[in-house]
């Protein structure tokens, strides 16, 4: 199953608004996302996560709700780097 997980924007690399990548924090599980879809977010901002794209910007109860409902699921396995 896909889902679209609530993470917390970390840093931002790039100027260009089509290149411009962040680095999401999921309850510790850092990865990079693009930012083609938010040109507006700013670090510090909690944002959805599809497919490594953020969609939308979301407030921090909200997220850390949701985030916690996924915890309780045991949906966040797929966050987790894998072994090679």
């Amino acid at each position: 199953m896909c889902l679209a997980i609530p993470g917390r924007l970390e840093t931002i690399t790039g100027d260009d608004p089509i290149t411009r990548l962040g680095r999401v924090n999921f309850g510790g599980v850092l990865k990079e996302v693009s930012l083609d879809y938010l040109p507006d977010v700013h670090v510090g901002e909690y944002v959805i996560v599809h497919a490594g794209f953020a969609l939308s910007a979301v407030d921090k109860d909200e997220a850390e709700k949701v985030f916690e409902y996924l915890r309780q699921m045991d949906e966040l396995a797929e966050l987790e780097p894998r072994a090679p």
